[in-house]
């Protein structure tokens, strides 16, 4: 069914994945509940919602975008309704700067779902998308590690990111899985320096 109608899929979906991460953030305990605020697990997510659709090109990304877009102010929405935030937060500043992230990571994340599915040439490196960003963003949050106003934190983060990565990679790479892991090197690092950019 999901591969049928990705335009009902897509924005429940999105309503669902910013509805469940902030009740994530909210009520699951420390370190795991850091997952929530991954950009990482969303980019992720848009990625594993387009290699389990099975769509064609142009609707798996268009239902990645609406995902991801969705899942902003649904998250702000949740944060609204259980403590009060804010409805100005649905659509300010940051929430329009998220939704464009979204964008990208949509189409990024979304085509190379897609792309992960295609026997072809670089079907490993679509493959090692997921476990590229964890670990790009297990290298930002590295650089915490002996600041003093974080104390052990992002060692928890960063092991968990690593560690979904591999995990995720394992799960559905398959014979790939060794080449998609060393393709996640290289390309995590990439990531890496252009979340650096992103996110300062």
């Amino acid at each position: 069914m999901i591969n049928r109608y990705a335009s009902v899929a897509a924005p429940v979906g999105g309503l669902l994945l910013g509805v469940l991460d902030f009740v994530w953030i909210k009520f699951v305990p420390y370190p795991f509940a850091e997952l929530g605020n991954s950009v990482a697990v969303w980019a992720v997510a848009g990625f594993l919602f387009t290699f389990w659709g099975r769509w064609g090109w142009a609707r798996g990304v268009s239902a990645a975008v609406v995902l991801l877009v969705i899942a902003v102010p649904s998250y702000y929405l949740a944060a609204m309704v259980i403590q009060n935030d804010d409805v100005s937060n649905l659509y300010n500043a940051t929430a329009l700067l998220w939704m464009g992230f979204a964008v990208v990571a949509g189409i990024v994340f979304g085509g190379a779902g897609i792309a992960a599915r295609v026997p072809a040439r670089w079907q490993a490196a679509a493959l090692a998308l997921p476990a590229a960003v964890l670990f790009a963003e297990a290298a930002l949050l590295s650089r915490r590690i002996g600041d003093e106003s974080y104390g052990t934190d992002p060692l928890w983060s960063v092991l968990i990111n690593v560690a979904l990565g591999v995990l995720i990679t394992v799960l559905i790479a398959g014979s790939q899985r060794l080449r998609a892991l060393l393709w996640a090197v290289p390309l995590g690092l990439a990531g890496f320096a252009l979340l650096s950019l992103a996110l300062t």
